[in-house]
């Protein structure tokens, strides 16, 4: 039998769909359908129940299942054994999704690091406006705003975070000053789409009060930054982003402080792959290094 045509097997079985095991194969998805079809030919048996859906096992490949996670498992024993955990030993793609901001402002730049150490490893990186979901396969390690209740995965809290009020010296100098709480009802705000909101932990401008005028609404916190520095409002911004901007000045900062928290997860099989290890615990590396930033301090 053919071990690479179970390993098409294994990630098609955990995957569900063709196209997201290509890509986490690194193949067409042409080339996955056409290994477990030879697969199935030579079992002599369907493995598979193909629906709008996806991909679904049948009861033979359930047990095949079974025999093939074990045979993973003991070669990712060996390879621990062995060493080949090193930079040159550790390959493959791992694809990370994480918040927009997060994504964008810190890990595009720390994922060279990784690079680096690991020159056989290839990422791929979801920075976008949303929930990246395990459940759908989307990812290998998520990066995300609210713990799961449950599932089947690892969770770890990952890091703290401040947000605080910003706003251009443009627009600083063109306005009224602003002392308290109160004088932020005079002034102009750009913000989320409400409707919009992927998490109840966005709900920032509840927590203060509504301004006066809404001049942008945008689903990317990134949007919303570029919009502040323009000069079109004030934008509550992560620190770890907007301090990085010269033009960007923190409003209030003594009196007005949001803490969120980042949480990291990956599925409990993610575990025991070489390149999800190193991965996570670079993860975790970077964000115990970059603690004040994350607190803007």
């Amino acid at each position: 039998m053919d071990w690479d045509n179970l390993r098409y097997f294994l990630d098609l079985s955990r995957a569900g769909k063709l196209t997201v095991a290509a890509r986490r194969l690194g193949v067409d998805h042409t080339t996955v359908a056409r290994r477990v079809h030879a697969l199935e030919k030579s079992l002599g048996q369907p493995l598979f129940i193909r629906s709008g859906a996806g991909y679904g096992l049948t009861e033979a490949g359930r047990r095949l299942l079974s025999q093939v996670e074990a045979m993973e498992s003991s070669y990712l024993s060996i390879e621990r054994d062995e060493g080949e955990g090193g930079a040159e030993g550790v390959c493959g793609l791992v694809r990370i999704g994480a918040t927009e901001g997060y994504g964008v402002a810190l890990l595009a730049g720390q994922l060279a690091a990784l690079s680096k150490r690991h020159p056989n490893l290839n990422i791929d990186l979801l920075a976008v406006p949303r929930m990246v979901r395990l459940a759908r396969n989307e990812a290998d390690i998520v990066i995300t705003l609210e713990r799961p209740e449950r599932g089947p995965y690892i969770i770890t809290k990952l890091t703290d975070y401040t947000l605080r009020l910003y706003a251009s010296t443009d627009y600083l100098d063109t306005h009224p000053l602003i002392h308290g709480r109160d004088d932020l009802r005079d002034h102009t705000f750009v913000s989320y789409i409400e409707d919009l909101l992927y998490s109840k932990e966005l709900h920032y401008l509840d927590e203060i009060g509504k301004p006066g005028k809404i001049a942008l609404r945008s689903t990317s916190i990134m949007a919303q930054q570029n919009a502040a520095i323009a000069g079109l409002g004030i934008a509550i911004l992560p620190s770890f982003s907007a301090r990085k901007e010269p033009q960007l000045k923190e409003i209030l900062a003594e009196q007005i402080e949001f803490v969120r928290t980042f949480w990291m997860l990956m599925p409990t099989e993610g575990k025991d792959l070489a390149r999800i290890r190193v991965t996570w615990d670079f993860l975790r590396e970077m964000a115990q290094l970059n603690q004040d930033l994350m607190m803007g301090r």
